[in-house]
């Protein structure tokens, strides 16, 4: 954790950590600390917690997939993608079972060993430069729960306009931090803003400071969704901040609300109720597909 911190409002609305760790400061936290036990409350990325909700992240990741050919629908089985902070490859292995050409990086030594022994094109390297791969251009790119965490995230989007083909997607999924809900969630409880985590959140996105950021860059949106708002337990009393069981029992409550729906045959309802919430600045995440003009 820094300390003696502040957060700062840049011109297009989001919070930024100020001062901000150096890179080799960066570097040790998610080699070494990132993927631990003290940071699991800040991540739901680890091969562990994949694995035992993997009915739920499946049903994610092919939300997303739908939302590529909503896009794009010539898109074939051999569009390549690049998952930029790939982790422990998952989402990639999704869509290499949907005829995607998978590629990855991410700086977590053991997380890229395992996805090799996959069978996953992906290389370990930190979050530096995008163009990773020499020079290969992708037909989409994804960045899920990684832009938050990079010391300078407009330079990061730059670099990945120039990897990305013509017409190309973009899939930023960020935490969708000081939300109304959020907010009075906390003032309810008298919290502190317990989802402000440096050296893990550099970057506090809304929908609207995201796509502020995407529109200067050049980019053009095409669909904004947000994933369910757990803070909406906690505005029912349900104060999971102090009590980490709680935490775990809300989860579930999330997790059973998608998949109930789901079961009925009620994922377009549940895309439009998600669509709905990024309308209204509202969600735990924020999810922005965007395309350059």
């Amino acid at each position: 954790m820094i300390k003696n911190f502040k957060l700062k409002k840049n011109n297009f609305g989001f919070y930024q950590v100020n001062p901000q760790p150096n890179s080799e400061e960066i570097a040790k936290f998610y080699s070494e600390e990132f993927y631990t036990n003290d940071y699991k409350n800040f991540n739901d990325s680890s091969l562990e917690v994949q694995i035992k909700d993997k009915d739920f992240f499946e049903g994610k990741w092919n939300d997303i997939y739908n939302n590529f050919l909503e896009i794009d629908k010539s898109l074939g089985n051999k569009a390549s993608i690049l998952d930029i902070g790939c982790g422990w490859g998952q989402a990639l292995l999704f869509f290499k079972e949907k005829g995607f050409d998978c590629y990855g990086f991410d700086p977590v030594i053991e997380a890229v060993a395992y996805g090799c022994k996959k069978g996953l094109k992906i290389k370990q390297t930190g979050f530096e430069g995008m163009d990773v791969f020499e020079g290969k251009k992708f037909n989409i790119v994804t960045m899920l729960n990684v832009l938050e965490h990079l010391p300078e995230p407009t330079k990061a989007l730059q670099q990945v306009k120039e990897i990305l083909k013509p017409n190309g997607i973009l899939l930023i999924d960020v935490p969708n931090d000081f939300n109304d809900f959020q907010i009075a969630a906390r003032d309810t409880h008298a919290l502190n803003d317990w989802w402000v985590s440096p050296p893990n959140h550099l970057n506090y996105f809304s929908k609207n400071s995201l796509v502020n950021l995407l529109k200067f860059l050049g980019f053009s949106i095409n669909i904004c969704e947000s994933s369910f708002p757990l803070e909406i337990f906690l505005l029912f009393g349900e104060n999971y901040v102090k009590d980490k069981n709680l935490g775990s029992l809300c989860h579930k409550k999330r997790v059973l609300f998608e998949k109930n729906l789901r079961k009925q045959g009620k994922t377009d309802i549940l895309k439009n109720f998600y669509r709905s919430l990024a309308e209204l600045n509202l969600g735990r995440q924020i999810s922005i597909y965007c395309t350059l003009k």
